[in-house]
């Protein structure tokens, strides 16, 4: 890892915003809602939920981190027969339907969404591994019984699922794999190894960063997949939390700077891939604190100050932080199109606000 540099963070007004929409955001089982007024975000993502977790412990929140991961572990353990079940079969070459595998979002009492219900892309995998990622920031290697054996089936779930085509972090190219999701997967498969001291998942960790190695990567920067040479600007995410890839790395670099040149809007804020319709592909709130969070770790004072002062001029009206600003759509006919199907752009957005806190109080990732 390259030496990490500080910059001084200034406090504003709007952290108190985020920590406020974050805490609200909680229910009483430990789950934080993805927005608590969008018709299609009223359940709870194991991906969303605990970057909102890794946001509250960088802030001192730690209570609330650990009612969620005791949430995550509940939900898991409850399913221990049906991920036994998972692993046998895809151990014995057979084929699991993907109604059968572990859903990436779920109500917030823990149960899951009926076929009736809005028709959800709901086989991801990413949540999986973003959660032991966030369980081993908040807790390293002290687990509680509960909470070791909600990791252990995590884990072991995404060592024996992680090749698997999936639904991407946007619910979006269900029969493709994609870098995201095996980046947050093997971090997810590290921290696991350190929690729970098996170094089977060290070495599934290894075999997928070796993978996204060499299948990953085009002209020279990490792309979306195997099978899509764009650019998305959760490929951060291999940086900059999970430190699969040294941010000095040439193709790491690369990236980041693709990232900041083909999806900057004319403001500067962060889409997540171009050819991008869901409301006309303008950009994100927590892909643009995503890529500050990113520079203060790596002494960018320039991008980082930028990137404050973007989320700070996204909040809406209503004093809190979309999911995106559809002022600067990339494909404009795209924008009427889904507010006439779903209404305006979600807001707040719980990881808007969570990204937006780790953009001025995230901490770099050290494995040793």
């Amino acid at each position: 890892m390259s030496q990490t540099q500080t910059i001084t963070t200034p406090e504003i007004p709007l952290s108190d915003t985020s920590r406020a929409v974050l805490l609200a955001g909680q229910a009483e089982s430990g789950a934080y809602i993805a927005c608590p007024n969008f018709s299609q975000y009223g359940y709870g993502w194991l991906r969303d939920g605990s970057y909102c977790a890794l946001a509250l412990d960088a802030i001192g929140e730690a209570d609330s981190a650990r009612r969620f991961h005791a949430w995550v572990a509940g939900v898991i353990t409850a399913r221990a027969e049906r991920i036994e079940q998972i692993i046998a079969a895809l151990a014995g070459g057979v084929p699991v339907e993907r109604a059968d595998m572990l859903p990436t979002r779920y109500r917030l009492d823990g149960t899951e969404e009926g076929d009736d219900e809005n028709g959800w892309p709901n086989f991801q995998l990413d949540g999986y591994g973003t959660w032991l990622f966030a369980l081993h920031t908040t807790f390293g290697a002290e687990l509680s019984p509960d909470l070791a054996e909600g990791a252990r089936l995590a884990a072991r779930y995404a060592q024996a699922a992680w090749s698997l085509p999936c639904f991407d972090y946007w619910e979006e190219f269900g029969e493709r794999q994609h870098t995201s999701t095996l980046a947050a997967l093997a971090a997810g498969l590290r921290a696991a190894a350190r929690m729970l001291g098996d170094a089977s998942f060290e070495e599934s960790a290894a075999e997928i960063i070796a993978f996204i190695a060499r299948k990953c990567v085009a002209d020279g920067v990490f792309v979306k997949g195997p099978e899509d040479a764009r650019v998305d600007g959760s490929l951060i995410s291999l940086a900059t939390p999970f430190a699969l890839f040294d941010a000095g790395d040439p193709v790491m670099t690369a990236t980041i700077e693709r990232i900041r040149s083909e999806l900057a809007s004319p403001s500067g804020g962060i889409r997540r891939y171009l050819g991008d319709d869901y409301y006309g592909g303008s950009p994100w709130v927590l892909l643009t604190a995503w890529l500050g969070w990113h520079d203060r770790l790596n002494g960018d004072e320039t991008g980082y100050r930028r990137a404050v002062d973007w989320v700070e001029g996204a909040v809406s009206e209503a004093g809190t932080l979309p999911e995106q600003v559809v002022s600067e759509p990339q494909l404009p006919e795209f924008v009427a199109k889904w507010e006439q199907r779903w209404g305006a752009v979600a807001d707040p957005l719980l990881w808007s606000h969570a990204k937006q806190l780790l953009l001025l109080n995230g901490k770099a990732t050290s494995w040793s």
